[in-house]
């Protein structure tokens, strides 16, 4: 899957591990790198499981339309899908299967 960013900010964090690194801390820095790497080799979103470890997951509520993934607990890796429109199934949910590209929004503790 090809991998972009929200923002200049989060590109230049998420561009090197030294960033990371800094704002994440190395724990973090290291999962992140992981599920980057993930994603990167996936060919749809189909493919991440939504099982343990990456457990990608669609949110719901005021971030309905975002996606998850595990990182170190209780952090996750928010993104949305890449494309405009987002592929949708019949019955409204998005297209796993369909989205070949995703934009990183955010590092987040979202249970606070």
């Amino acid at each position: 899957m090809n991998i972009y960013y929200a923002n200049k900010r989060i590109a230049r964090v998420f561009d090197s591990k030294k960033n990371l690194d800094k704002t994440y801390g190395v724990d973090i820095s290291k999962k992140i790198q992981q599920r980057l790497f993930e994603l990167n080799a996936a060919n749809s979103l189909d493919d991440i499981s939504h099982l343990p470890p990456a457990r990608c997951h669609e949110l719901n509520g005021e971030r309905a339309g975002q996606f998850a993934v595990d990182l170190k607990h209780p952090h996750r890796l928010i993104f949305t899908p890449g494309e405009d429109p987002v592929p949708r199934k019949a019955d409204g949910s998005i297209d796993r299967k369909l989205v070949t590209s995703v934009i990183i929004l955010e590092v987040v503790n979202y249970h606070d």
